[in-house]
């Protein structure tokens, strides 16, 4: 696999709007509230180094904002670590491209990563000509976590991604009854054996359980709240299905396909977790789908891939790609 290298990005205006709820708020406590990363002093630093305008002017000092105030921040250049290199696209129509996307290579800028990005990948490939971009610059269609790879949808026309993202929320829409004019999204995952009471243990290979656990908002020190089984009684609980099958149980961990008939944020983990068989190594969810207190969604460890992809596509043929199993998973059956 090829990597880019540790290097400097060219820096990010994050723009933001003050509403009436924060009007009063000073420019610190604002971005404090807006940017958990950073606390109040760190912000009036930045505001004594110029970083922040409001309503188009510099600001050097702190001070109380108004309701419809427009801030930028200009963050300098910082360093972005090393990451894998997108390859080329698997499947490319001139519209539709599918990539299968490395573990380890963020989709879209966030959480400190801005040029290692597939979408900055992309970019670069297409001033260097690897890509055509005759009908547009491809983006993403959807997401995949940062250390999930697979198979990653991208279109080049804004009319194809407003009718891939229609397909998709359809989907997620219409997960129960999985017709066959939806997408069907397959993954692979390794989990840690399961524990006493999981739903699971009564799986022989071959074998399927539905998973349905809502998926909902919880408390996070850190964060303040993220995506996790929902609370008893949540009322903004997102309905969620994915289709388990146990493919080869082993006392390191056990190979499964997961088959997502829905797609909320981070299903798979929260559902395996929720079942009492959390993904392997998987830093935030433990079991019960909760979330740890000292991780973050963005964290490593865990071994998942988005392995195959059935589309229906808008001329009425179906497209159907597969992935590569990384080298973990393509050896797992073998003790490896």
């Amino acid at each position: 696999m090829t990597w880019l290298p540790a290097a400097p990005n060219g820096g990010h205006a994050y723009r933001d709007r003050v509403g009436e709820e924060a009007a009063g708020q000073t420019v610190s406590a604002f971005y404090a509230a807006r940017y958990r990363h950073s606390a109040e002093a760190v912000w009036r630093q930045r505001l004594a180094a110029g970083e922040i305008c409001r309503n188009g002017q510099r600001l050097r000092a702190d001070g109380p904002l108004a309701a419809g105030d427009r801030l930028v921040w200009h963050r300098p250049p910082w360093q972005e670590g090393a990451v894998p290199a997108l390859p080329s696209p698997l499947f490319d129509d001139g519209d539709l491209l599918v990539f299968n996307k490395p573990s380890g290579l963020p989709v879209l800028p966030a959480g400190g990563w801005l040029a290692h990005t597939v979408l900055g990948q992309i970019e670069r490939q297409l001033s260097a000509g690897q890509l055509d971009g005759t009908a547009g610059q491809p983006r993403p269609v959807h997401r995949l976590g940062r250390f999930t790879s697979g198979l990653l949808l991208c279109a080049r026309r804004p009319a194809t991604r407003a009718w891939l993202s229609a397909l998709l929320r359809e989907s997620t829409a219409r997960g129960q009854a999985a017709p066959a004019d939806t997408c069907r999204k397959t993954y692979r995952a390794l989990l840690q054996p399961p524990v006493a009471g999981s739903p699971l243990l009564a799986l022989a290979p071959g074998a399927s359980v539905d998973l349905t656990t809502p998926i909902g908002r919880r408390p996070h020190a850190r964060l303040g709240r993220v995506w996790a089984a929902a609370a008893p009684g949540d009322a903004d609980a997102l309905a969620a299905r994915s289709v388990f099958t146990l493919l080869e149980p082993a006392a390191g961990g056990w190979l499964g396909e997961v088959a997502i008939a829905t797609g909320r944020p981070h299903q798979i983990r929260i559902h395996t977790a929720a079942a009492g068989a959390p993904l392997l190594g998987d830093p935030l969810y433990a079991v019960g789908g909760l979330p740890r207190a000292e991780a973050l969604p963005g964290e490593g460890g865990y071994q998942l891939h988005a392995h195959r992809l059935e589309l229906p596509l808008a001329d009425g043929r179906l497209l159907a790609l597969e992935a590569p199993l990384p080298p973990v998973l393509q050896g797992w059956r073998a003790g490896a």
